[in-house]
């Protein structure tokens, strides 16, 4: 029912699978002698951060947060809500932020100044997607999954209205479920 609405597939299953398990490798790479603390972007990178952790071999712990710029449209708002906080202090650690996709950039670039205001060791960033066309607020990647062009995509934890995210892989949403038309 759900894949009526997709335009085409942008990555498949098993794309998706291959990417995750290479940015783990990497991760395992930089972090050797190191237990990094990945901290979940909600709602989006769930089933990003999922994956990724268990192709992780290193130790590792995670926490979750939920931030929202969006509220119920398309298109960012530019006003950044902490809407759940993480459960545990990160001064001193070494965080790995997993967010699911890379847009404008604003409400990134908030989140990392908010968590780095809480002392971690060192601090990065991991994205599933970057959209480089619609950044307005510079921020530094270092593990991406996919450079996507200006399309609204949704599955593999991606929605629009809460709904997609069970989509195994990551598609292009056609434009009139959204009012894109």
């Amino acid at each position: 029912m759900l894949e009526q609405d997709i335009e085409r597939v942008l990555f498949t299953e098993e794309e998706l699978k291959q990417r995750v398990k290479e940015i783990a490798q990497r991760i395992d790479a930089d972090y050797a002698g190191k237990e990094p603390l990945l901290i979940s972007v909600l709602r989006g990178s769930f089933v990003f951060m999922a994956d990724l952790v268990r192709e992780i071999t290193l130790p590792c712990t995670v926490d979750f947060m939920a931030v929202s710029s969006y509220g119920g449209g398309t298109t960012s708002s530019g006003q950044v809500k902490i809407v759940k906080d993480l459960s545990e202090q990160i001064e001193g650690k070494d965080v790995l932020v997993v967010e699911d996709i890379l847009d404008s950039g604003n409400t990134l670039s908030y989140l990392l100044k908010l968590l780095e205001a809480r002392h971690p060791a060192s601090i990065r960033l991991c994205t599933l997607l970057d959209k480089p066309e619609r950044r307005t607020k510079p921020v530094a990647v270092q593990y991406t999954g996919f450079t996507i062009p200006d399309e609204f995509v949704v599955g593999y934890g991606l929605d629009y209205d809460e709904k997609y995210r069970n989509l195994p892989y990551i598609g292009i949403l056609k434009p009139r479920v959204y009012g894109g038309e």
